[in-house]
């Protein structure tokens, strides 16, 4: 899940991102900021649930996906959209 918090008197957008896999030890987040480098470490929740917050720029597109395990790439399904990539695959994007 994507929730998008707008403030007016500031100039990014409040962006909780939360995720649930199965069994999953870690989750992070890359390519946020066209950061595939650095990761964003999700917190474990008691109910399994991983989650984050990120204030990411306003009036800007991000693509992301996924890392579960260190070795897992998955897309959020909730994302405004997806995008191929040179993978072979695709990646979520955010558009805020």
């Amino acid at each position: 899940m994507v929730q998008k918090t707008y403030y007016k008197t500031k100039d990014y957008c409040k962006v909780k991102f939360s995720f649930k896999v199965e069994n999953a030890e870690t989750i992070e987040i890359l390519g946020l900021n066209s950061d595939w480098e650095n990761s964003v470490i999700m917190s474990r929740k008691k109910d399994g649930s991983f989650s984050a917050d990120v204030n990411l720029p306003k009036d800007s597109t991000h693509e992301f996906k996924y890392l579960v395990d260190q070795k897992e790439w998955l897309n959020e399904p909730e994302a405004d959209k997806e995008v191929p990539n040179v993978y072979g695959g695709s990646n979520s994007v955010i558009t805020l």
